[in-house]
């Protein structure tokens, strides 16, 4: 079954890789305007417009925003997916990755949420994903920055859906599990490090991945595709885990 898109407005935070890249570069695919922002794009090719932007700038995200809404007041999509990993002991974390972890993990959505929502309001429609984590449901040592961070966003994000749904508007995020990008790789120390995430890691939590496989980070945006599609249309306020089932959807 092909998702269509074409004739939409989509904004992707965290494009300029891992999800955020593989969801902006389906939508673009599935034949929607897309608009992504992050810090960086460090690929070659982006087939999707890039705006340079720090998610935790609120004053920058406004600036954007409006400027992108006055040229083009329609938005059909927002996904939330940009976020950054901090690890550490929740007694030696310095403060500063704590505080960096919230502005941009919760920051940038409530950023985008604040310009955004009188749009999709206005236009009784529209689709709002946001990436939370599977650690936001299963709590992990050495991560307290990260999984209440996600806790955070996901709290944040079904509040935001409460306010819209009656205006239409549908609310939904995803959470995923151990995915091949950038930010997971940086926990991987051995040659066969990703086989261990596999396995799991009894000292940190109990279980493997059931599955059997590490996700691609198509695999998310597949998922985040459809939940913004016309398929999903009496979806919303729902948390949907693609782990390959290692939280055993708690």
């Amino acid at each position: 079954m092909t998702l269509d898109f074409s004739g939409q407005t989509v904004w992707v935070t965290g494009a300029g890789k891992g999800i955020g890249y593989a969801t902006a570069r389906a939508f673009a695919q599935a034949g929607a305007t897309v608009t992504g922002f992050d810090l960086a794009f460090p690929h070659a090719d982006y087939p999707f417009a890039c705006e340079t932007l720090d998610v935790a700038d609120a004053a920058g995200v406004a600036a954007v925003c409006q400027r992108l809404l006055r040229d083009d007041a329609r938005l059909d999509v927002l996904v939330n997916a940009a976020g950054i990993l901090r690890m550490g002991a929740t007694d030696a974390l310095a403060l500063d990755d704590w505080q960096q972890t919230f502005a941009v993990n919760v920051g940038g959505a409530f950023n985008f949420f604040q310009q955004t929502m009188a749009t999709f309001r206005a236009q009784k429609r529209g689709a709002i994903v946001t990436v939370a984590s599977d650690a936001a449901h299963t709590p992990r040592i050495g991560m307290s920055a990260y999984g209440a961070s996600k806790a955070a966003l996901k709290s944040l994000a079904l509040t935001v859906g409460l306010e819209l749904a009656s205006c239409g508007v549908r609310c939904n995020l995803v959470s995923p599990g151990s995915t091949d990008t950038d930010m997971q790789r940086t926990l991987w120390h051995s040659d066969d490090a990703e086989q261990q995430r596999i396995r799991g890691f009894a000292e940190q939590f109990k279980l493997g991945i059931p599955l059997g496989k590490i996700a691609q980070p198509q695999e998310v945006a597949n998922t985040i595709l459809f939940l913004a599609s016309d398929l999903a249309s009496h979806i919303t306020l729902q948390d949907l885990v693609i782990d390959g089932g290692s939280t055993l959807g708690a």
